[in-house]
């Protein structure tokens, strides 16, 4: 048997099913000798664009996230780990973060905390118990990720609450010693004076869920009471600085935030932290609090942040309010 080749030659089969299988063999030493294969995932600079993966695999990962096998690269030691904020959940949260970070080399990673015991999608509006509980849930879950990754530090990107409950880890559960970036997105470090409910209403109806204020009336988010600012949860947080010293902090924040209310509660000066404001020299983008985590503008802050050496250029565009 033969089969035909480039140039109209007839070439016996059998030799072009052992190049199949050396090139195929050649692949695969390839993968093994790189420690993984680049990705191509999907990217969407849209803070929703995690819903439809929550929608069609409930309490899944995203695509590029908890690849338990993934073991970092050179260029990128230290693992992410993604936070997310109030009423989110690993997927919810990070639709835009998960697949960008896998398709720039680094091991990611997102965890889903504070969840209530009810039926799903319920489920999925987490980080509602106390901060502490859901802190406690992040240090075992980077236990995890060390100890598959053989890492020994990890990398935080935090949306919103996800902030408080990494710090609440790093500063009060020995996080500081296992942590060296840490990229804040809305964060409200030093404690709100917004009204938090409107996030838990908005995540509600984008997972089909029309009216979650019976849920709100009976006070199921703890965690919203201790990040008001001037409060006993806050002020004992912040009682020995904002910051862990031996962190490197990025913030990021926006004019147009209903929830981290002043804005400057998210961009806190120190020796060991950059601030970003979105419309410093940038007077059209209008991320708000959600949208904030889908902009194409803070994703490039966060990719030069966790690789500080290795800058690209930050876009100046059009930043939709809601979606990014």
């Amino acid at each position: 048997m033969s089969t035909t080749g480039q140039a109209g030659r007839r070439v016996p089969l059998r030799r072009s099913l052992l190049s199949l299988v050396v090139l195929a063999v050649t692949a695969m030493l390839s993968i093994s000798m790189s420690g993984t294969a680049s990705a191509d995932y999907r990217v969407d600079y849209n803070f929703f664009a995690g819903i439809p993966f929550e929608l069609t695999n409930p309490g899944g990962s995203l695509p590029g996230s908890n690849d338990w096998s993934c073991k970092p690269s050179a260029a990128h030691p230290d693992p992410v780990v993604l936070l997310h904020g109030t009423a989110g959940s690993r997927q919810t949260n990070w639709g835009l973060y998960a697949p960008l970070l896998a398709n720039e080399g680094y091991c990611v990673y997102a965890l889903t905390y504070g969840q209530l015991d009810v039926p799903w999608p319920l489920s999925e509006l987490a980080g509602m118990r106390t901060i502490q509980s859901s802190a406690a849930e992040v240090a075992t879950f980077v236990d995890r990720v060390l100890a598959s990754t053989g890492a020994a530090k990890v990398d935080l990107v935090g949306h919103s609450q996800g902030n408080v409950v990494g710090q609440y880890f790093v500063k009060r559960l020995g996080g500081a010693d296992v942590v060296n970036r840490f990229v804040g997105i809305a964060a409200p470090w030093e404690g709100t004076y917004a009204d938090q409910m409107s996030v838990i209403r908005t995540m509600g109806k984008a997972l089909g869920v029309q009216n979650v204020d019976p849920l709100l009336s009976l006070g199921v988010c703890q965690a919203c009471g201790q990040m008001l600012g001037g409060g006993e949860f806050m002020t004992a947080l912040t009682a020995d600085g904002v910051y862990a010293p031996n962190v490197t902090y990025t913030g990021i924040g926006t004019v147009y935030d209903e929830l981290v209310v002043p804005v400057t509660i998210g961009l806190v000066p120190a020796p060991n932290a950059t601030n970003f404001l979105m419309q410093d020299g940038c007077p059209i983008d209008f991320s708000d609090h959600l949208g904030i985590a889908g902009s194409p503008r803070v994703a490039a802050i966060v990719l030069n942040a966790l690789d500080p050496d290795h800058q690209r250029p930050v876009p100046c565009q059009f930043v939709a309010p809601f979606t990014g």
